[in-house]
């Protein structure tokens, strides 16, 4: 790329990352699970893991600028075409929970638009959210596999609305005590005790959600070589960000402590919290439920984007350069519209069954929803293990090849600072399998869902290791 075409700043970049990373229900999610003593974790996993993580990504995007494949192509170049297709695999295969979990997102954001309040999710049966859910999937499934360009649109729009409304969050909380006299409801909120962990088990359960929230900054590689001077304009870039994420964290967890007691937090804190946040706002600004409806319509746009664009982006990825060797030709089958419909299909059937088999075992909406969301915090992480893998098996081959930013320059050092994110992930995504729910209350449900939490990963991981041998078949019978 000619010096010219590098035109991205630091901040640019900053800007860039900080938008496909972070959204404010990250805030909610990890307060929910650890009060306000989340905002010394925040800090910890900036620290140990994000500034790491990120600046990693950078290097490897740096090394493979050429690459189109993300971490596939990263892994096919630092190892084997096998271990590749692995990659790929979880990259798409982590996806079917998020997707999954979508449309109970759009049913919520459409309750609160129209109910104005949060009924819905207590009152629904987990059995029929889930039918409800399953003939939203199927409707954008195919919304989907028609490439309807105006889905493109609406995710912009509703990036930057959510984007806006994250922020506007945080400005409004954090002075609603000192504007409008609102009563902070978290207790002790001055005494440094209320903000130490206590770090047992139950606190280490917690961790793959925080992990969860900082990932995916892989989704940035392809701006490092079009950024300006990027050794050392990339990871000033990486700072700002974890910066800004840091920032964001902190005042969004104290913000969360003037709105909900830390020390007493609702049990659909996760699902209707933050529409009841906006709805708390609006009382206290005098403006009604505005915020709320803003933050409903701008929320309800952007499940709609993601949900379709989940469906496609991550299965033409694991198509897109397939290896007759590893896929079955007849997966990657394109109609007339360029759809690949057998792996639509395949998509189909897999979220299918994780949106109708659950609802069996997990009786209402509000439990369904949060185990949906702990698994998505266990399962989406597998896939940031490959980036570290990558980065590991870069450095033992230092000499092999060549980048024009390097986060450390001794490879031993990087080495060591791979294998413990690499770690530290593995860690938080086993531990993460614990229910979020005390075994006394319901021993039933609890093992259902922790059956379900060590079952679920198991099998999309050895759904990946069928593939080849069906493909290797399919050749066999060819010939």
């Amino acid at each position: 790329m000619l010096e010219s075409e590098k035109t991205l700043r630091w901040y640019n970049v900053a800007l860039i990352a900080f938008v496909s990373v972070w959204g404010l229900a990250n805030v909610f999610n990890n307060f929910a699970n650890q009060g306000l003593t989340v905002i010394t974790s925040w800090i910890l996993i900036m620290i140990f893991y994000f500034v790491p993580y990120s600046l990693i990504v950078g290097q490897l995007g740096s090394t493979f600028k050429d690459a189109s494949g993300g971490v596939s192509s990263w892994v096919k170049e630092t190892s084997t075409k096998r271990l590749a297709y692995y990659a790929a695999w979880t990259y798409w295969v982590v996806h079917i929970p998020y997707l999954a979990q979508k449309p109970q997102g759009i049913l919520i954001a459409f309750s609160w638009l129209f109910k104005g309040n949060g009924n819905f999710v207590n009152e629904t049966s987990a059995m029929t959210v889930s039918i409800m859910g399953l003939v939203i999937f199927v409707f954008f499934l195919w919304i989907a596999s028609k490439g309807i360009a105006t889905l493109s649109r609406i995710g912009s729009i509703a990036g930057t609305a959510m984007f806006v409304m994250s922020l506007l969050f945080i400005l409004l909380a954090v002075s609603a005590p000192f504007m409008t006299h609102a009563k902070i409801q978290t207790p002790d909120m001055g005494a440094i005790k209320s903000y130490l962990p206590n770090f047992n088990f139950a606190y280490f359960t917690t961790i793959s959600m925080l992990v969860f929230a900082v990932g995916g900054a892989e989704k940035i590689s392809p701006y490092v070589n079009k950024t300006k001077n990027s050794a050392k304009e990339f990871p000033k870039g990486m700072l700002a960000l974890a910066a800004m994420v840091a920032i964001c964290a902190i005042l969004g967890s104290f913000a969360m402590g003037f709105l909900f007691n830390g020390k007493d937090i609702p049990s659909d804190l996760i699902t209707n919290g933050p529409y009841e946040g906006f709805l708390r706002l609006g009382s206290f600004y005098h403006v009604g439920n505005l915020f709320m409806i803003l933050y409903a319509i701008a929320n309800a746009m952007a499940q709609i984007s993601a949900l379709a664009f989940s469906i496609d982006a991550p299965l033409k990825i694991l198509l897109g350069d397939a290896d007759d060797n590893f896929i079955p030709k007849k997966l990657s089958k394109l109609n007339k519209k360029g759809t690949p419909v057998n792996g639509y299909a395949m998509t189909g059937i897999l979220v299918s069954v994780l949106i109708i088999i659950p609802a069996i075992g997990i009786g209402n909406m509000n439990e369904l929803y949060k185990w949906l969301l702990n698994l998505n915090a266990v399962v989406m992480p597998m896939r940031y293990l490959w980036v570290f893998f990558a980065y590991m098996l870069l450095n033992k081959q230092y000499k092999k090849f060549k980048s024009g930013y390097k986060f450390v320059k001794n490879p031993v050092v990087g080495y060591i600072i791979g294998a413990w994110c690499l770690l530290f992930t593995a860690f938080a995504c086993i531990l993460g399998v614990v229910p979020k729910l005390n075994y006394s209350d319901s021993p039933s449900n609890y093992m259902f869902q922790l059956a379900l939490n060590i079952i679920t990963p198991i099998v999309l991981v050895a759904l990946g290791l069928i593939l080849p041998a069906i493909a290797r078949r399919n050749k066999k019978d060819a010939a």
